[in-house]
């Protein structure tokens, strides 16, 4: 159980961190941050958490807000992964967390 919550816990934390990498690299970058490769790479690595929020939102949220909406559902996700991890390690003893 402790590495099932550890492994969502990464995968958010990673998908996370691609898409805040990706908005201050589109606000340093501008207009070329299409032609610029390291946001492309992030653009890559958080793309089926964008698809994934364009599934669960309704047909009203527009396409350049669905990264926001993949961003806060991962930030939940990461809190309950983090909130599970805690109260298991709690319920098991927090030395066989380490």
């Amino acid at each position: 159980m402790l590495i099932l919550l550890s492994a969502v816990k990464l995968v958010a934390e990673i998908a996370l961190l691609a898409l805040l990498g990706q908005w201050v690299l589109g606000l340093l970058a501008g207009q070329r941050r299409a032609q610029n490769l390291f946001y492309q790479l992030l653009q890559q690595i958080a793309r089926p958490f964008v698809q994934l929020a364009g599934w669960v939102t309704p047909r009203v949220v527009l396409e350049r807000h669905r990264p926001l909406v993949a961003f806060l559902i991962l930030g939940f996700v990461w809190l309950a992964a983090t909130a599970a991890k805690i109260a298991h390690c709690l319920d098991i003893g927090v030395q066989l967390c380490r």
